[in-house]
């Protein structure tokens, strides 16, 4: 009865995006980008003789957590050819082209006859699932074919299927693991806790990611005139609701200069954006504005995809997006940047949000006065200094995710 519930879901689901597509533009990518994907398939892999690497997200945000092990397995194992899936065109359509992998696909539909003819067409020799986006039977498929299949950067909580007495095919799914990397000890003891053991706290690769970027040391001269020595608060990856609030926070008269990068960046939402702003005539990093512009300038729009980990480093505190959605977004790429971080009430699925909260580096806000409030404390130069120390404690115990990934997964190549 519950495989029947589960086909069922799944198929209502596919059809609800197809029906969608019609009028709508993402739900109109995700419907053809599986146009004709097995014919592409076959002609891609048909003449394939090196061992492949399948890793599967379920999104850009996922990506960014797979990213650094597609890296050092390039590196390390360079015989191994990589095969990189999405289920989300904002994952699909934004690294189609990434360099590290040599094939870039949506992931079909799942079934028993998509699953076997994917495993069968592609022949990965070790599968690789990031964070979560578990499919029945793709799983139980490499299960039943002993293919080697990882779990890296997970987290699980209490109330996930995968818990409860009626979750004995979601249970199944995880048996599938041949092994479990998580982000945290109570993910390791919620899975003890049905029977699960071959488990390894590692943290999150993200990290391992986003130490990277700050390495690079990108500059952007834009953004230096923009701040021009002025204090900044970054908001990243924000939704109407964030913005709402920031506008009112802006009628303050603060000092700060502001960076909004927005989640979407659609027509639609950035002239929505342009709107809530209007009175304060921000900037939009795509015109290019001159110099002496930017200087006079308090608020810029971050029109553009790829740069927003990179912008932290021009941050005297960040405001992290989605809070008042389904969820903050990524927290790690400020906390590199040794600065204090805001975001709204949406967090208790993010294990590093909460331990960010417990230790004093992020902050929860629920309104513009919360902003005022708190900016006014945070840029307080002995309490910055706190910060940034607490924020490179964090990083010393928490980065090397990856190398623990590789170092046991070297077994297998």
């Amino acid at each position: 009865m519950s495989k029947l519930l589960y086909r069922i879901g799944v198929y209502s689901y596919s059809l609800g995006i197809y029906i969608a597509s019609f009028f709508n533009a993402k739900a109109k990518l995700w419907v053809k980008g599986r146009k004709s994907i097995f014919k592409n398939l076959r002609h891609e892999f048909s003449s394939n003789i090196d061992p492949i690497i399948w890793m599967h997200c379920a999104s850009l945000g996922e990506f960014e957590q797979g990213r650094p092990v597609i890296e050092a397995i390039k590196i390390k194992q360079p015989k191994y050819k990589i095969l990189l899936t999405f289920f989300s065109p904002s994952g699909f359509e934004i690294r189609k082209n990434y360099k590290n992998a040599d094939w870039v696909f949506y992931l079909p539909i799942d079934s028993p006859s998509n699953a076997q003819k994917f495993i069968e067409t592609v022949q990965p020799k070790i599968v690789i699932f990031v964070k979560y986006d578990f499919w029945y039977y793709y799983l139980t498929q490499l299960h039943n074919k002993k293919i080697p299949t990882y779990l890296i950067s997970a987290t699980f909580r209490y109330n996930q299927l995968f818990f409860k007495w009626y979750g004995s095919l979601f249970k199944e799914m995880l048996i599938s693991f041949e092994h479990i990397f998580v982000q945290d000890q109570g993910s390791k003891e919620l899975l003890k806790s049905i029977s699960y053991s071959n488990c390894t706290v590692s943290g999150d690769t993200r990290l391992d990611r986003v130490m990277a970027v700050k390495l690079e040391n990108k500059k952007f001269p834009i953004i230096d005139d923009f701040c021009s020595n002025s204090k900044i608060l970054i908001c990243g990856s924000t939704w109407p609701s964030d913005e709402a609030i920031i506008a009112e926070f802006a009628k303050t008269k603060t000092t700060l200069k502001l960076i909004i990068a927005p989640h979407q960046i659609d027509s639609k939402h950035l002239n929505q954006i342009k709107k809530t702003f209007d009175k304060y005539n921000p900037l939009f990093y795509s015109e290019n504005p001159p110099t002496e512009k930017l200087k006079n300038a308090s608020i810029i729009i971050i029109d553009n995809i790829g740069i927003l980990s990179y912008l932290y480093a021009y941050g005297d505190i960040a405001y992290i997006g989605g809070g008042f959605e389904n969820g903050i977004h990524n927290t790690l790429e400020a906390v590199v940047y040794n600065i204090p971080i805001l975001f709204g009430k949406n967090y208790d699925k993010f294990e590093e949000a909460k331990m960010l909260i417990k230790e004093k580096i992020a902050y929860e806000i629920n309104s513009a006065e919360d902003i005022t409030e708190m900016s006014d404390k945070l840029l307080n130069e002995k309490r910055k200094k706190i910060i940034a120390q607490k924020c490179n404690n964090y990083i010393k115990q928490n980065i090397g995710a990856t190398d623990m990934i590789l170092s046991y997964l070297k077994k297998k190549f």
